[in-house]
């Protein structure tokens, strides 16, 4: 008898078997879903790898934006000496020229030998020392070096409208050289040459 109800309770048994089992796996897997969204849910620390890429972020623009001004304030202090730098030497060619005396050049031209652009110029004397004059209260932060030279030529310049008679021609080259008038307005310091061809006239009557 109990033979026959074992074997007819064998389905049930199955079937209440596989139920638990299968409860048991559903069971499981909720809890590893669980597990799984409270990792997923889980943002402690991520504010602070957030803060450190912004702070590396804005760290790098800081640097690229302190690059470019100074850049900007270097070839801005650049610019400003050369402009000085030219301004000055062609003061130092204005100075020279306004006394007339400075025209009497009697030194010897060599030594020191003659710059490479002048050799041709057919020099025969130079005044290394001209006298400055400048108006009243103007004084040179860095006062440039003239040098007047006397040329070998005597031809008449075309277009100055005068009589190629009455009149003396002598040509002159005046070569300035000056700096800036500020100590540290550039990085490297700037620097200026002039060269300026003179004809003094001279009236022969």
């Amino acid at each position: 008898m109990s033979k026959v109800i074992n074997k007819e309770n064998e389905p049930l048994l199955k079937t209440l078997f596989s139920g638990r089992v299968r409860e048991g796996r559903d069971k499981e897997q909720r809890v590893m879903d669980k597990k799984s969204n409270l990792i997923l849910r889980n943002e402690s620390g991520v504010a602070l790898v957030v803060a450190l890429l912004m702070i590396v972020i804005l760290s790098l623009i800081g640097l690229a934006s302190s690059s470019t001004s100074t850049f900007e304030i270097r070839l801005s202090g650049n610019k400003r000496g050369a402009t000085d730098a030219f301004y000055a030497t062609d003061a130092g060619v204005k100075a020279v020229m306004a006394n007339t005396a400075n025209f009497n050049t009697t030194q010897n031209p060599t030594p020191p030998a003659l710059p490479a652009e002048l050799v041709t110029e057919g020099i025969t004397s130079k005044n290394t020392g001209p006298v400055f004059t400048l108006p009243v209260g103007f004084v040179f932060g860095a006062q440039p070096t003239v040098i007047i030279y006397r040329t070998n030529q005597t031809k008449v310049p075309r277009g100055i409208g005068t009589s190629a008679i009455k009149f003396e021609y002598n040509n002159y080259i005046v070569d300035s050289t000056g700096a800036d008038q500020v100590v540290g307005i550039s990085v490297a310091g700037s620097s200026c040459e002039i060269r300026e061809k003179i004809v003094r006239l001279l009236p022969t009557e």
